[in-house]
């Protein structure tokens, strides 16, 4: 009846339950979140993060499961980061990039005067090379976000995809 999950704290990483706030500390920083659900019981026991339910509805089930690949994945954000690497691809006009505070400015992306912009999520850092992109931060729901935001600023409509595939596009993520 029911199940327990169980997230292993690995050293120098400090983890605190207050309410349902769950705030993870590391050598790379501080991420926060609210854990909260019905019927769900998050705790703190023996360096452990314990996910718990006593039902046995799928929907709780599932959501204890989420509930604990997220706080996984908290874990491995302070720890190691989360890196993301995407690549410009054209084929008819050469595409400039440049990042402009939270932005990332896309110039002459199939010839176009005006340039197309991507938003850039707080907590992520940016470094644009040469047919490269990089994208590198502790939170990995926000890496990914911005991610997709740069591949869908780049999006082709009104033209035939198998001729234009020029973009920017993720070829990997680590």
């Amino acid at each position: 009846m029911g199940i327990t999950r169980r997230v292993e704290i690995p050293p120098g990483v400090d983890a605190k339950l207050e309410g349902t706030v769950l705030t993870i500390t590391g050598p790379k920083g501080t991420l926060v979140r609210d854990m909260r659900f019905p019927q769900i019981n998050v705790a703190i026991e023996d360096g452990e993060i314990v996910v718990s339910t006593a039902s046995d509805k799928k929907r709780i089930l599932a959501m204890s499961g989420t509930l604990e690949a997220l706080s996984k994945g908290m874990v491995r954000g302070v720890v190691e980061g989360y890196e993301y690497h995407m690549k410009v691809v054209y084929s008819h006009f050469p595409i400039q990039i440049k990042q402009q505070g939270n932005r990332l400015e896309i110039n002459n992306f199939l010839g176009e005067k005006q340039p197309r912009v991507a938003k850039i999520l707080e907590g992520v850092t940016v470094k644009v090379g040469n047919d490269e992109v990089t994208l590198t931060g502790i939170d990995r729901e926000k890496v990914g976000n911005t991610a997709a935001n740069i591949e869908h600023a780049t999006r082709i409509t009104k033209r035939d995809p198998r001729v234009f595939q020029d973009g920017i596009y993720i070829t990997e993520r680590a």
